[in-house]
């Protein structure tokens, strides 16, 4: 990652205001950030999963089972579409066909109602694929959305999927990590006051240490194996290194990347970065080894 391309995205990034900008104006903004049309060779079909919308992703070789993907955005932002383009390259990679989940925003509503969405979308999976042959992988919000359906599943004796994803994570609702302030001037996109609205806005009132809130705070003990990537500028880089500490200490199977100088969900860049490619690379032979293919 050369300097002259780190210059370059954290002025991409710190280009709009996002505090000042309505929700609307957030969302229509993030989404034409992330969302892009899908390379020629994918089948992109609407779909709903266990009652919730979503899109399936048909890579042109699917031998390895389904994707369970959810978005980034801070519970508020985002759709299926946003988080197709990572959905698709992850599936792309492991061999599998993939679900990027629609899941309900806040404030229209709040916790625990993206994780519901989530639990139902993967028991409806369970009942079309084996566990062995189903994964599951988010971003940011998506990300830590990802653990506490799992935390859910596993509590309700569900059988678990092959394996987890965790690109970026925010797994932390109380927000102790001490990255939230020491990281404030490296990270283009966040700081420790955003963050709280954010939380807040989703929480509804909620206990943040919920652990479906905050699945950093929960057992994790019996979950699949994790990769955890994230970028060394990150606000929320605590919430990455503490994640796989604590997954480590459960016995979970938990690889941790931490890629130097990257922002939040560097991954976006893949084509612009290598690091991106590369990340994705081995995030695809995470879930395909593990997937069996």
């Amino acid at each position: 990652m050369s300097e002259n391309q780190l210059l370059e995205i954290d002025r991409e990034l710190r280009g709009g205001d996002a505090a000042a900008a309505s929700l609307a104006e957030q969302r229509a903004g993030f989404e034409a950030y992330c969302a892009r049309p899908a390379a020629p060779d994918v089948t992109v079909t609407p779909v709903t999963v266990g009652g919730v919308p979503g899109l399936r992703a048909e890579p042109p070789t699917t031998t390895a089972g389904t994707l369970l993907y959810l978005h980034g955005g801070g519970y508020s932002i985002g759709s299926a579409r946003s988080g197709l383009a990572l959905a698709t390259a992850l599936a792309r990679r492991a061999g599998t066909s993939a679900v990027s989940l629609d899941y309900r925003l806040a404030p229209e509503a709040v916790f625990p109602a993206a994780v519901d969405d989530g639990l139902a979308a993967y028991r409806a999976l369970l009942d079309q694929d084996p566990p062995e042959r189903l994964a599951m992988a988010g971003d940011s919000a998506g990300a830590g959305l990802a653990l506490a359906v799992l935390l859910r599943a596993r509590d309700a004796g569900l059988p678990l999927p092959a394996a987890v994803v965790a690109m970026s994570p925010w797994v932390d609702l109380t927000l102790t990590g001490e990255s939230l302030r020491t990281h404030e001037a490296l990270d283009p996109i966040f700081d420790a006051a955003g963050i709280a609205q954010i939380a807040a806005l989703y929480l509804g009132g909620a206990d943040p240490s919920d652990p479906t809130a905050s699945p950093l705070h929960a057992d994790l003990h019996g979950l699949p194996p994790l990769l955890v990537q994230v970028g060394s500028h990150e606000v929320l880089l605590d919430d990455a290194t503490r994640l796989a500490a604590r997954a480590a200490s459960a016995h979970v199977d938990v690889v941790l990347e931490v890629v130097a100088g990257a922002p939040h969900v560097f991954q976006h860049f893949a084509g612009r970065l290598e690091e991106a490619d590369l990340a994705l690379d081995r995030a695809g032979r995470f879930l395909a080894d593990r997937l069996g293919r």
